[in-house]
């Protein structure tokens, strides 16, 4: 049996299963729910392979950030790893929004969001 060298068994990391289509998604939903057409992304991560697939990433909704000004954080989860990805919950700082969310803005605000997500573009 032939062992592969170290440097080659890092290179197919996990990081290598990023899915931009998810972390675009992902940016998608905090312009929605932000009510921005754009904001810039700082650390950016999906997560394919995991079940439910989703992705998580930083944000400034400012115009010229600062490296210091990516403290927002939202985290997705779809049904999907490829389109349709079909939202099924978001969580922005320490608040989630899906369907089975007990407070009842939350569970409004997740469907307003999966139903911007959902149209055609």
């Amino acid at each position: 049996m032939k062992y592969l060298p170290f440097a080659l068994i890092l290179l197919a990391s996990p990081a290598a299963a990023q899915s931009p289509e998810l972390e675009q998604a992902c940016v998608q939903v905090a312009q929605n729910f932000l009510l921005t057409p754009t904001i810039k992304t700082g650390v950016v991560q999906s997560f394919p392979e995991l079940d439910p697939p989703g992705a998580r990433l930083t944000y400034s909704t400012r115009q010229d950030p600062q490296p210091t000004d990516f403290t927002n954080e939202i985290e997705c989860q779809f049904q999907n790893a490829t389109a349709p990805f079909n939202l099924t919950r978001f969580c922005i700082s320490s608040a989630c929004y899906s369907e089975n969310e007990q407070e009842p803005e939350n569970r409004r605000r997740y469907f307003e969001v999966k139903a911007l997500m959902d149209r055609p573009d």
